[in-house]
């Protein structure tokens, strides 16, 4: 094994779940952040015709021309001289992410992941030969600006998701505003990963990374079609951002990925072209359920929630001494299957992530494990 693949085994332990029993059968899992929805019919309907007219063979491997100009149009924001060049299609985010680390990354480079945060960031990033800095969030789960202003100070790249998995909770264009001040006359880029853009509960709007001036020309832009449109087995993602880097960075997805299935592309193009209404019954089904797990939650003994402000993901607080592992092991064991907060970083030990990407009945029936599982405790 290398030296970087045990360094990786070393980092990931903590947040392994041991098998203290059985899982019984029929177990309700809220560990998935993966829809319960199907795609649109009209993603359907695009992948099948593909197939029929034999739109199968390999593609541009910066992605087929008529997606990247839709992707390019559907950006929240953009310079005035991007083009479809300034987007790369990927094997979802995921390949997206770890072609961007791999070629961007040198030896040492300092990387800053404000925790908790997806622990895929730091495993690509340590595997790309990077350091990475964990910088806490402040007790409400935002940005803490002393922190983070500290440990910006030579870094390479800043990585976050907005909203964030594992917490839920929504960066608002204060903090992006801040955040760009804090990186002024510097050259730290920015990967921002808002796979659950589509996916808020406040009152204010989304603001997008490449919203905010002072970050749109240091911002590499990361989606997916996964989570709004339910296109998880489709694996089409994205990047964007200033041109030089993203010839980098589709050098590097190539070398290792090849192009994206055409006709994965192709449903891609499907989806991006539809109306928001089209999604709209499911943005409001999770935004029901968002609310029922904050009404089942809410009065638990030894938990604090930290209330969703976007994506599908509840994260509380716990105070009893046992490690986050021990306690998903324990709730497996009972029945409902969650995530470990160690896996999120070092500063979300003693912490719980469930998925309310499932029914409102397997939400109710999960939960109701977890609230007995605590008031026996």
């Amino acid at each position: 094994m290398s030296f970087i693949a045990q360094r990786i085994l070393d980092q990931r332990q903590a947040s392994l779940r041991p098998p203290l029993g059985v899982v019984p059968p029929g177990s309700v899992s809220l560990a998935l952040g993966e829809p319960d929805f199907a795609p649109p019919q009209a993603v359907i309907d695009a992948t099948t015709q593909a197939v029929a007219q034999g739109r199968t063979n390999y593609t541009d491997q910066h992605g087929i021309a008529e997606l990247r100009d839709a992707l390019l149009t559907a950006l929240p924001a953009r310079p005035s001289d991007w083009d479809k060049d300034n987007i790369v299609v990927t094997h979802g985010a995921t390949a997206g992410l770890g072609a961007l680390f791999f070629a961007l990354i040198e030896p040492g480079d300092k990387v800053v992941i404000p925790q908790p945060a997806y622990s895929l960031y730091a495993d690509q990033v340590v595997l790309a030969g990077g350091t990475v800095e964990f910088v806490p969030m402040g007790k409400d789960l935002h940005f803490d600006f002393d922190q983070l202003a500290a440990a910006l100070d030579g870094a390479k790249m800043v990585v976050f998701s907005n909203p964030s998995n594992p917490n839920g909770i929504v960066h608002t264009r204060d903090e992006l505003e801040k955040l760009a001040q804090l990186l002024d006359a510097t050259d730290t880029l920015v990967v921002s990963d808002e796979a659950y853009s589509a996916l808020t509960y406040t009152a204010e709007p989304f603001t997008s990374a490449l919203e905010v001036p002072g970050l749109q020309e240091r911002t590499l832009y990361v989606q997916t079609f996964s989570k709004k449109y339910c296109m998880t087995g489709f694996r089409v993602g994205y990047v964007a951002g200033a041109k030089d880097l993203i010839a980098a960075i589709a050098q590097m997805h190539r070398t290792f990925n090849g192009s994206v299935s055409q006709q994965a592309q192709l449903a891609a193009l499907a989806a991006v072209s539809l109306p928001e209404s089209v999604v709209t019954p499911m943005l409001e089904e999770y935004a029901q359920r968002r609310d029922l797990v904050v009404r089942l939650l809410n009065d638990v003994p030894h938990v604090q929630l930290f209330e969703p402000e976007g994506a599908f993901y509840a994260f509380f607080s716990y105070d009893l001494d046992k490690p986050s592992s021990q306690v998903a092991a324990e709730l497996a064991e009972l029945g409902v299957l969650v995530r470990a907060g160690a896996e999120y970083g070092p500063a979300a030990e003693h912490h719980i992530r469930l998925s309310f990407a499932a029914s409102q009945a397997d939400i109710e029936r999960g939960i109701g494990i977890i609230r007995q599982y605590f008031k026996k405790s």
